[in-house]
């Protein structure tokens, strides 16, 4: 994946954003397309990257893979190796995660009654 460039306007602007409350980090790295559906197929017991990758239809391995990576940087998720071949890998969530989920579970929910009424007023 392309590293972000540093020297421009975009960057400094989101820096300084994430400097002054870690909420816009986290919203920042909720925003990136796939994280949240990666999280919701963890929440379900789809733990294994084959699994998310077939649930999530149009995803790419690299995008996949590059998410639970972040994921697993922030503490969100845990990534447990097995020996053997293939190696197997599991995911889950960590107690931060599932927090989470639970939090944006609710903006789901909070989200379709705003987009539903706004549907209904127009």
């Amino acid at each position: 994946m392309a590293e972000r460039k540093t020297n421009s306007s975009n960057y400094q602007n989101q820096s300084f954003l994430e400097s002054k409350c870690p909420l816009n980090e986290l919203l920042f790295s909720m925003s990136r397309r796939w994280t949240t559906d990666i999280l919701f197929c963890i929440e379900a017991g789809n733990n294994r990257f084959s699994g998310i990758r077939e649930e999530l239809t149009y995803i790419t391995d690299h995008i996949l893979s590059d998410r639970l990576k972040t994921l697993e940087k922030t503490g969100l998720i845990t990534r447990q190796q097995f020996p053997g071949m293939p190696p197997k890998v599991i995911y889950s969530l960590t107690e931060n995660g599932v927090e989470l989920c639970g939090l944006l579970e609710k903006l789901c929910e909070f989200s379709s009654v705003i987009y539903d009424e706004k549907a209904v007023a127009v």
